[in-house]
């Protein structure tokens, strides 16, 4: 190693770039710092002679990344010297033991887990995807470590075409789905810009060469068009006395060839190709009053589109991005975007939350302050431990989504909220819909069991097992909640292919027909919606066969057919007499009719009743607000006859349904049943449950002496937990 000195004896080329390291330093480090950085040069013009890493110059490739970890990023002493010599050190080209004894533990250890993480990537995609799970989750112990990586990573993206073809593809593919978004969870926008850019340059070479030819041709008209909108806006604000500087910001070549895709449009269709930026220089207490100034100014002289107004000044983003953005009609009728920041705004989104500690009295939404205070702690103390602050960082880098993977290593992206049942959806519809569980992290889990970034995840599976509606309470995912609709619609078919055939055995027992008058009279009857749910009803074993035998023989309550009927039999049936007490009446009965209970409502003593009188089953009592009852006055009002109860303190026992809906919680039916027999000690006939999208629905039938009873039973259900509705039902 050569010994230190002040003297650099290096390319011309290299000289530049440490020149521009060191002018680039002196904005955050300290004289002191900057020796130590002469010395880490020192360190590497020694060891770097004739030495190559990735094919390029060792000593320039080290420079690159720390110019981007020093200049883009803003990190401080420590990173900029680890990024200049861990390529060394993952070559062999400098040995630890020295490094440690120059510079330190510290530097010595990120150096350390930088090289390390060089050493286990590989080539092969899905690797890839295992050492990036490695780098964020298992061998890192610092942050500050993850930045170095993606200035790294953009360090290679800029000399890839130096690399062979055959892995050009894959390197790019690597950087866009993994390197990119990371780089803007951390607010680094100029590196996830760079990095998509060059990323399609490599994975779609036409689209990037033919965008980056269209932005070449139209740049006058563009530059010309810019110089006219802003000068009224610059005019006035120098006017105003603001000190403020303006930008023409071009969007990215992918930025644009993402919109083509997504709307289906030409490069000459997207309207926003560039974005006028205006930074101000604000004291830290007028910088929201100053923006929403200059926002006035602007849409003074350019109508705003008040449906694209976006104000991150007042609600940041989560990783701190701060700015006003407006759309406002330019000349010629072109929509322009304007963003309006305060210059510690723009480094921010420049540098990401590397600059956060910069400015200790900026504002952070709820729930942010501590983690950046966290990250701030690391970048000011460069000797501290920072392996509590990755703990905070797996839980808040990916806020809406989450990252897992396969025992294999494969990657996998779900949102947040994700379960087991979305994780094996996610992998194949075969496996989702066997699924009987998970093991996660080598633990056993339920199918509901929630996923966090980083959890390995094994599906657990079962020939027997078969999808229920309450899945769909389970998944947040839209491929795993098609996926089951669809298993669950296939299921029905089968079944209700099953009660199809139950029910043509049967009339075939009874010499009936099996056609569409049929099944009417059963779908009717029963009060079902379609022909699907008397086939579901008869597989379930839900029907009462000898009923059914009754409807479809023509013995059932003929009330809504317009048979002829003779009058003056009607009006002898309906002659006065005296009421008996305990008896239930039709108010002017004739003795000696029967009467029966209609099923269609299920009257219980206390609701407001009729009598209808049918052909053969004598006197039939609804209630008033009985679905048939308009039919039954409008059509057959000669036949219905005025009825009530009659006063008696004998209990009689009536059967009434009710509808209960609310929440599809565990428990909650057992807590409906326990109110019902236990709370209200009434007997229940039945119920029956139905899930759909997190809500269930019970059709639950009751034994009560009368309305008071029944109201009660209702108050009572309305009070549990997880119910949301709670309604008399009609049918029986």
């Amino acid at each position: 190693m050569r010994p230190d000195s002040d003297k650099i004896f290096v390319s011309d080329e290299t000289t530049r770039k440490y020149r521009s390291l060191l002018r680039t330093g002196r904005v955050s480090l300290t004289a002191a710092d900057l020796k130590e950085l002469r010395r880490a040069f020192a360190m590497i013009q020694g060891a770097g002679v004739d030495r190559t890493v990735f094919g390029e110059d060792a000593i320039s490739f080290g420079l690159d990344v720390a110019l981007i970890t020093c200049g883009q990023m803003g990190l401080r002493k420590v990173s900029v010297i680890s990024s200049m010599l861990f390529p060394f050190v993952s070559n062999n080209f400098i040995v630890l033991e020295d490094i440690q004894s120059a510079f330190g533990e510290k530097v010595a250890e990120m150096t350390r887990e930088l090289a390390g993480i060089s050493a286990i990537s590989v080539k092969d995609t899905r690797q890839q995807a295992e050492t990036f799970r490695a780098m964020i989750l298992t061998v890192v112990t610092d942050v500050r470590v993850i930045l170095i990586k993606l200035a790294e990573r953009l360090k290679l993206m800029r000399i890839l075409e130096h690399f062979p073809e055959q892995d050009r593809y894959r390197f790019a593919s690597d950087t866009f789905y993994l390197y990119a978004p990371l780089a803007h969870r951390l607010g680094l926008y100029n590196l996830k810009t760079e990095m998509e850019d060059l990323s399609l340059k490599h994975i779609n070479p036409e689209a990037y060469e033919t965008i980056s030819r269209k932005l070449a041709e139209t740049s006058q008209t563009r530059n010309r068009f810019i110089r006219e909108f802003v000068q009224p806006i610059r005019d006035a604000l120098t006017r105003q006395g603001m000190d403020f500087e303006i930008k023409a910001r071009l969007k990215s070549v992918y930025s644009i060839y993402n919109k083509m895709v997504k709307q289906g449009v030409e490069f000459e269709e997207v309207y926003d190709i560039f974005a006028i930026r205006i930074i101000l220089n604000s004291e830290l207490t007028n910088e929201k009053s100053d923006c929403w100034h200059v926002y006035s100014t602007v849409t003074d002289f350019y109508q705003p589109n008040p449906l694209r107004m976006r104000d991150w000044i007042s609600v940041p983003k989560s990783n701190g991005y701060e700015s006003l953005h407006a759309t406002v009609i330019g000349p010629a009728g072109k929509w322009v975007e304007v963003q309006i920041r305060t210059a510690r705004m723009d480094e921010i989104a420049e540098k990401g939350l590397a600059a956060h500690w910069k400015y200790k009295g900026g504002q952070a939404e709820a729930g942010m302050e501590e983690w950046l205070g966290q990250i701030r702690e690391v970048l000011e103390a460069p000797d501290g431990d920072s392996s509590e602050v990755l703990d905070s960082l797996k839980l808040n880098l990916n806020a809406k989504e989450v990252f897992v993977y396969t025992p294999q290593g494969d990657l996998r992206k779900l949102p947040k909220g994700a379960t087991v049942l979305d994780f094996a959806f996610d992998i194949h519809t075969g496996l989702g819909a066997t699924c009987v569980g998970g093991r996660v992290n080598g633990k056993n889990v339920p199918l509901r069991h929630e996923l966090q970034s980083g959890d390995r995840v094994e599906i657990i599976t079962s020939k027997n097992q078969k999808p229920n509606g309450g899945w769909l309470s389970w998944v947040v995912t839209s491929k795993a909640r098609s996926r089951i609709k669809a298993l669950l619609k296939e299921e029905e078919r089968k079944v209700s292919e099953q009660g199809r055939e139950i029910l043509q055995r049967k009339l075939r027992n009874w010499k009936i027909p099996f056609d569409d008058v049929a099944l009417t009279k059963l779908q009717k009857h029963f009060r079902l919606k379609s022909f699907t749910e008397v086939f579901l009803m008869i597989a379930a074993d839900k029907m009462d066969v000898s009923e059914m035998k009754e409807v479809l023989s023509g013995k059932e309550d003929r009330q809504k057919t317009p048979e002829k009927i003779d009058e003056q039999a009607v009006v002898k049936l309906a002659r006065p007499r005296d009421l008996q007490p305990g008896d239930l009446i039709v108010i002017d009965e004739a003795g000696g009719w029967q009467y029966k209970l209609a099923k269609c409502c299920n009257p219980i003593y206390g609701d407001r009743i009729f009598g209808f009188v049918t052909i053969n089953e004598g006197v039939k009592i609804h209630r008033e607000n009985c679905p048939n009852a308009r039919q039954m006055l409008e059509k057959f009002g000669y036949r219905v006859l005025p009825a009530r109860w009659a006063d008696s303190e004998d209990v009689s026992v009536f059967q009434a349904d009710i509808m209960v809906t609310g929440n599809d919680d565990i428990g909650i039916v057992s807590r409906i049943s326990d109110v019902i027999s236990r709370e209200m000690k009434l007997p229940m006939r039945s119920i029956n449950v139905k899930t759909h999208d997190g809500l269930f629905e019970a059709a639950i039938t009751v034994f009560v002496s009368d309305l008071t009873r029944l109201e009660g039973l209702m108050q009572q259900l309305r009070r549990v937990k997880g119910v949301k509705h709670v309604a008399r039902g009609m049918a029986g």
